[in-house]
């Protein structure tokens, strides 16, 4: 089971328009609203895939009373923590004529201590001995600063593993407490450690400075790097760069498909196939509109394409 901790939600909405132009009225030809935020995305994909997946969130106002009722209306398990805050939406645009998308994300109201601490009890209680826990996306406002790594301690509590996509201050209190998993991308990578990766020589070594850091013998890091591909560093197998030559307009939940991958493979045997899955599931997530909703088949095809290179130590 990979248990999804959705502490920041989202109603992620899509217009695909002819062309984005500046200061105009635009209606878009094709629209699309989903539950989303990135451990939403990742439970999302985890299901796509075939693998078993909750979500544990907190839905604050009506918006999050839609959030989980979508999440249960597209088959996926779910417990949500009431809040007195609007949970927050997102919008990406795509410009059929640039083939580019532009983003808007809203930060979201602060949630309260109280419901802090009763989100973080649910956590817990979905957890068991050998499942996953993904925490994914930022922290909302009035969350404590070391939330998420109080949800690693908990998941290593009930005997289970804990994987950490998030960035700044969150990320690295998250690091103290020993997670299994460290997923990130170049910009949050060099965020945390004051570097620029702006290759994939960078992101492997960035990547070791993250595990090291994470101080899981067991553990990972991984930076990925859009089209350049992605590094990962393990300890006892050595590392890996990675790269697909699969490039799909949609890229909003690629992040989170490439977790929900890489945590599946794992299950089902060594972490080079689950690189392998992980860029997989990235690029079909790419291919179609909306996060976390890639075609499984088209998956199996991509992780023959993948071209995963065994490097050194990388100590």
């Amino acid at each position: 089971m990979i248990v999804c901790a959705a502490a920041s939600p989202s109603i992620d909405k899509l217009f695909i328009v002819e062309r984005l132009e500046h200061g105009t009225v635009h209606r878009p030809r094709e629209f699309l609203k989903v539950p989303g935020g990135k451990a939403i995305n990742v439970a999302r994909a985890v299901t796509a895939l075939g693998g078993s997946a909750t979500v544990i969130g907190i839905a604050g106002g009506h918006a999050g009373q839609w959030l989980a009722r979508g999440v249960a209306a597209e088959g996926m398990s779910g417990r949500f923590v009431p809040a007195d805050a609007e949970a927050r939406a997102s919008l990406s645009v795509f410009d059929r004529a640039g083939g580019d998308l532009t983003e808007f994300y809203e930060t979201g109201e602060a949630i309260t201590a109280s419901e802090w601490r009763t989100f973080s009890s649910e956590v817990m209680a979905a957890l068991g001995p050998g499942d996953w826990l993904a925490i994914a996306g930022s922290l909302p406002p009035g969350a404590p600063e070391d939330g998420y790594a109080e949800l690693v301690g908990e998941a290593h509590e009930s005997g289970a593993r804990a994987a950490i996509d998030a960035r700044g201050r969150a990320l690295v209190a998250a690091l103290e407490a020993h997670p299994e998993v460290v997923k990130v991308n170049a910009a949050e990578a060099g965020e945390t450690l004051g570097a620029e990766v702006g290759d994939l020589e960078a992101a492997l070594a960035t990547a070791a400075a993250l595990r090291d850091r994470a101080a899981n013998e067991q553990g990972i890091a991984i930076v990925t790097c859009g089209e350049l591909g992605a590094a990962l560093a393990t300890r006892q197998q050595g590392a890996y760069v990675g790269r697909l030559a699969s490039r799909g307009p949609y890229s909003v939940g690629s992040g989170d498909a490439f977790l929900a991958g890489l945590l599946l493979g794992r299950e089902r045997g060594h972490w080079r196939d689950a690189f392998a899955l992980a860029m997989a599931a990235g690029a079909a997530n790419a291919e179609r509109p909306g996060p976390g909703r890639l075609d499984v088949g088209r998956a199996r095809v991509l992780v023959a394409m993948a071209e995963i290179v065994h490097k050194s130590d990388c100590d």
